[in-house]
């Protein structure tokens, strides 16, 4: 009769034998993957552990003044730096109308040559001194004098864009930029003073044999 109540009891025993086996079988396999036994952390709670403690609040109004100016000092150094690497005609500073290759090349066809667009800011000083002086003399050869620079700027434009063109069209032949968007953007940097060019110039008018 023990035989037979240890016989029935290591039979009812087997099946959860059988299954610590099958168990502790499938732990040890190779492609097994242990269970973390914890739940899976938010992604707030994930980033606030890698950023760290949150700061207390200031205690006192002069230690408020002094974490705004830190945070205002940090901000103002940032964009020192932002605005440095635009001058420097980083890409990843850049607005998107003067990123690229491309657009890079044609400035640089620009900042070789010296142009007559240049004077529109000195132009549009002498328009507004024209209009203040009381002389209707002075006022009438100003005016003459700036609709003839004005034709001479349109034209002088318009042979700019056609070589600049060109020159693109032979160095870069699969680009996709139209015709009068390389003109035009050709043609409003050349307007500008060489100074307040935005990206600062790399190559000078000597520099025309170095850009091919």
């Amino acid at each position: 009769m023990r035989f037979l109540r240890r016989s029935s009891t290591e039979q009812a025993a087997s099946p959860e034998s059988e299954n610590e086996t099958a168990q502790l079988a499938a732990e040890h396999a190779p492609n097994h993957t242990p269970k973390k036994g914890r739940p899976t952390p938010k992604r707030r709670d994930a980033e606030g552990k890698r950023r760290g403690p949150v700061p207390p609040p200031p205690k006192t109004q002069r230690e408020a003044v002094k974490r705004a100016r830190g945070n205002k000092e940090e901000r103002r150094n940032a964009a020192k730096e932002r605005r440095e690497r635009m001058m420097q005609g980083d890409d990843r500073y850049l607005m998107p109308r003067d990123k690229g290759p491309v657009r890079a090349y044609v400035r640089d066809l620009v900042d070789t040559r010296r142009h007559l667009m240049g004077l529109f800011m000195p132009l549009v000083l002498v328009v507004f001194v024209s209009t203040l002086s009381q002389n209707l003399v002075v006022q009438q050869y100003a005016t003459l004098f700036c609709m003839a620079l004005l034709v001479m700027m349109i034209v002088e434009g318009t042979l700019l864009g056609r070589y600049i063109n060109k020159r693109v069209r032979a160095k870069y032949p699969d680009s996709q930029d139209k015709s009068f968007s390389l003109g035009w953007y050709a043609f409003t940097r050349a307007m500008q003073i060489r100074k307040l060019r935005v990206p600062r110039p790399r190559y000078t008018p000597k520099d025309a044999a170095k850009i091919g």
